[in-house]
């Protein structure tokens, strides 16, 4: 029935090989399930409410990944998009969070219309390769700096803006311990070797008493204090409207991104470079957006630590199922859950950045029009903390290049676009 339902087969992939890839991104991503609710708690919400929405909107948007695309992606509250309701919009606009989530979830339905229609599909696919190639190292370099700043490896400093940290901690010590294990497991192909690190390291945390030994099971708080809590009083105001072109921006381009990099991963390209069936992993992302923000929570969105289980063997939507059933079990097992800390997780994001560098190999190196526009792409992502940001420096440096080097050819009318949309957000609305 697996076999038929995800063509297992045809993707030379096995149901056990798909369950432990969904182990693998779950481990990975499930740090959402407590930074979400601290950050939107930040905004006025309930925190039990907002862990319960995270988990609900997490499996609920896998699940349609799994079972609709077929794709071995999970779903979950975006991070970046959080911290931009909370911050940017409650915070720093002055809304009130129900009308925060209200733009969210006119957002998300503005996602569906695009992704039902070829216009969404279209702006992707008109992505140059080259630049696809770079945002995959891009969100590789994006995750690093994720990886080392969340054990403290990597700390900022008001001088150099970014210095080392104190390797001497115990978070410090256990991340670089859980990274070389990683790494030898996996040079010496080690099945599930990402996933060994991970549960090596969180049992040493646990026995050395980094952290506290689980718990068992607890009731899921209620969710009652954020179920379609949307306030639309203000949605027709021009506040309202910005608030939801810049999640209509960020979080189009930031699943542009990983589309594109756990595609490329997974080998679900085409000749093109196209990503196969990728309308319906736009659906799948836009409507978990729009199940979130009824629910209580910030937008979902692709994940990229889906790279994770991508390594570890996940081909097809099987492993997205598997997540989507780990977050409904973590909301009666959260004791559990909270055992696996960052020191456990960031160092495989720090390896999987690692691999996806790998894509500035498929640049020409020949063609400064090329290279350039793809190394703009690739380090604006960790340097401004936004896959879209890189996204759209490097469609702008490259639509400047071409021109200025008269080969309009290869500029197409789809990637004109694009320039101006992010000259437009770059100018008039990063400013408002």
């Amino acid at each position: 029935m697996l076999n038929k339902l995800f063509d297992l087969d045809a993707r030379g992939t096995t149901a056990r090989t798909e369950i432990i890839a969904g182990l693998t991104t779950f481990l990975a991503m499930s740090y959402i399930i407590f930074v979400n609710p601290d950050i939107l708690a930040n905004a006025g919400m309930d925190k039990g409410a907002v862990f319960v929405a995270t988990c609900l909107s997490a499996a609920i948007g896998s699940a349609i990944m799994g079972l609709y695309a077929n794709y071995p992606i999970a779903i979950a509250p975006g991070m970046g998009l959080n911290a931009y309701f909370t911050y940017g919009v409650v915070i720093g606009m002055g809304l009130p969070w129900q009308v925060a989530l209200a733009a969210v979830f006119l957002s998300g339905l503005i996602f569906v219309a695009l992704s039902l229609l070829p216009i969404r599909e279209w702006i992707i696919n008109a992505i140059p390769l080259e630049l696809k190639m770079a945002i995959s190292a891009g969100i590789g370099l994006f995750l690093i700096i994720i990886g080392l700043s969340g054990v403290g490896i990597i700390v900022s400093h008001p001088a150099t803006i970014v210095g080392l940290g104190d390797l001497g901690q115990t978070p410090a010590l256990l991340a670089i311990m859980c990274f070389f294990l990683i790494g030898i497991l996996e040079a010496r192909k080690v099945p599930g070797g990402i996933l060994i690190g991970i549960l090596v390291t969180t049992v040493t945390g646990v026995l050395i008493g980094a952290a506290p030994p689980p718990g068992l099971v607890s009731l899921p708080p209620s969710i009652e204090p954020t179920l379609f809590a949307l306030d639309w009083s203000q949605a027709l105001e021009v506040g309202i409207a910005v608030v939801v072109i810049s999640f209509l921006f960020v979080d189009m381009f930031d699943t542009a991104g990983t589309l594109v990099s756990v595609a490329h991963r997974a080998g679900l390209l085409d000749e093109k470079g196209h990503v196969i069936n990728l309308r319906k992993a736009l659906i799948a992302d836009s409507t978990a957006t729009v199940a979130g923000a009824a629910l209580g929570t910030s937008s979902a969105t692709s994940y990229i630590e889906s790279i994770a289980g991508v390594k570890a063997g996940g081909r097809t939507g099987l492993t997205a199922v598997t997540v989507a059933g780990l977050f409904c079990l973590a909301l009666f097992f959260a004791p559990l859950a909270g055992a696996v800390q960052p020191y456990a997780t960031m160092p495989a994001l720090v390896y999987v950045g690692c691999l996806m560098t790998g894509g500035l190999t498929h640049v020409n190196w020949s063609d400064p029009t090329s290279y350039m526009p793809a190394v703009i792409t690739a380090i604006a992502m960790p340097l401004t903390y936004s896959i879209a940001n890189g996204i759209g420096l490097g469609v702008i440096v490259y639509v400047v290049l071409k021109t200025g080097a008269g080969r309009w050819k290869d500029i197409s009318p789809a990637a004109l676009i694009l320039a101006a949309a992010f000259l437009t957000k770059f100018i008039f609305l990063d400013s408002v």
